[in-house]
């Protein structure tokens, strides 16, 4: 990859760029730093560091300058609203999709000008990005958990490919510990929600109840969940670790210590380039395993919002067109590994890689979410109390109680709001 001056782009040279210069990122022929003329744009992860890639066009097309801003994930909701509050949001933003509902309501973003934008997308996607029946934000990538496994490890043990069911991974649980007992079956992030949503997902079970105003997890399909979840720990297949207790979730992968690693596309790119560790015949990727098969998977997906304060309102929306691209997309999807949230751009031949098909697949087929502003947050206390059960503080029944009480406590003012018929 290079920056078209024959200087070649890396994450690590845009994190020194980031380091050298404050937060912001300027591309390669945009104007100074703080230039009143420039459009500004945030974005965190990946999509934040490389994001300058994607300017060269626009910024030949339209003569127009684009100042870049890498934004810390864990820092970004806050310094979002603070800016909001403040008046310095950027033109363009990437929102993860879960946020744009709560930024829609308090008035930080635009609605989307012209529908055709927001045409040629994927069942479900655009669900949280509309309030109302109103669209506020264009989708930019998509991409759910898939179960990325290590070929050598499973073939050991009698698998030629992962298995897709509950009763397969345990299965495969057993047969590995008995063959390898120091090393585990799965690594699943005891502080990360991805794996348990995931799990409730493909049981059918969905969350809210009452008009997404209460908890709604002591049902027979979340505890089913939950307790499929729990015993991969309680049996030892996988390790009770929270993502910072692993420095290297990858290499430990490509060591072989884990013979499943759950993840997302961007994986895909950081095995491929860490090829040295692990030859790409020695690892696979299938769909996440359900009770009875793969079934309905919740994504992780981001847009992109243009600010309601922002002067220059078509100069924005035509950044945001230019982002949200086939062209964008693809060419995102080389660097980073993100996948297209435009179902034309998935036509494109280097969307044919077998690595891709799963998730090809679960794009088709996505589990229904609440779309409240709470969402969130309620991911996050769940998991907290599924952390818990884990460790043994707590059994499943207390902790699917928890869950309901915790849940019930941040809706309150949802619940009222409702009861008022002030929001829908």
């Amino acid at each position: 990859m290079g920056n078209g001056q024959g200087e070649r782009w890396t994450r690590r040279a845009a994190l020194r760029a980031a380091s050298a210069g404050g937060a912001a990122l300027l591309f390669p022929g945009c104007r100074s730093r703080r230039d009143p003329a420039a459009l500004t744009f945030w974005a965190t992860g990946y999509e934040g560091d490389y994001a300058p890639h994607l300017m060269t066009a626009f910024i030949a097309r339209t003569g127009m300058a684009v100042e870049t801003q890498s934004v810390p994930g864990t820092a970004a909701h806050e310094k979002y609203l603070t800016a909001q509050a403040g008046g310095t949001l950027p033109d363009v933003m990437m929102l993860p999709s879960g946020w744009v509902g709560e930024f829609a309501m308090i008035g930080a973003i635009a609605p989307v000008p012209d529908r055709a934008a927001i045409d040629d997308t994927f069942p479900g996607v655009m669900r949280p990005l509309t309030v109302a029946g109103v669209p506020y934000a264009v989708p930019w990538s998509i991409g759910s958990q898939v179960q990325f496994y290590r070929r050598d490890l499973l073939g050991e043990i009698g698998y030629d490919e992962a298995p897709l069911t509950w009763d397969g991974w345990r299965d495969l649980g057993a047969r590995l510990k008995r063959r390898h007992p120091d090393r585990y079956a799965m690594l699943m992030f005891l502080n990360w929600w991805d794996t348990l949503i995931t799990f409730a997902g493909q049981a059918g079970a969905y969350p809210l109840r009452d008009r997404d105003t209460r908890g709604n997890f002591r049902t027979p399909a979340y505890r089913e969940a939950l307790a499929f979840y729990v015993s991969l720990f309680a049996d030892g297949y996988a390790p009770r670790v929270a993502s910072n207790e692993v420095q290297d979730p990858l290499a430990s992968f490509a060591q072989g210590w884990v013979a499943i690693y759950p993840s997302g596309p961007t994986l895909l790119t950081d095995l491929r380039r860490r090829a040295a560790e692990i030859a790409p015949d020695l690892w696979g990727v299938a769909r996440m395993p359900g009770p009875n098969g793969p079934g309905p998977v919740s994504a992780i997906n981001n847009s992109i919002a243009v600010s309601a304060q922002t002067p220059r309102p078509a100069e924005a929306w035509r950044l945001a067109q230019h982002l949200t691209s086939a062209e964008s997309e693809l060419r995102f999807q080389r660097m980073i590994g993100v996948l297209p949230a435009r179902r034309s751009a998935w036509r494109a031949p280097q969307l044919a890689d077998p690595m891709l098909r799963p998730f090809a697949e679960q794009v088709e087929q996505p589990a229904r979410q609440p779309v409240i502003v709470e969402w969130e947050r309620i991911r996050l206390e769940v998991q907290i109390v599924a952390e818990r059960v884990v460790r043994g503080a707590l059994t499943i029944d207390e902790g699917l109680a928890a869950m309901d009480t915790r849940v019930d406590a941040l809706l309150a003012q949802r619940r009222a709001l409702v009861a008022a018929g002030r929001i829908a």
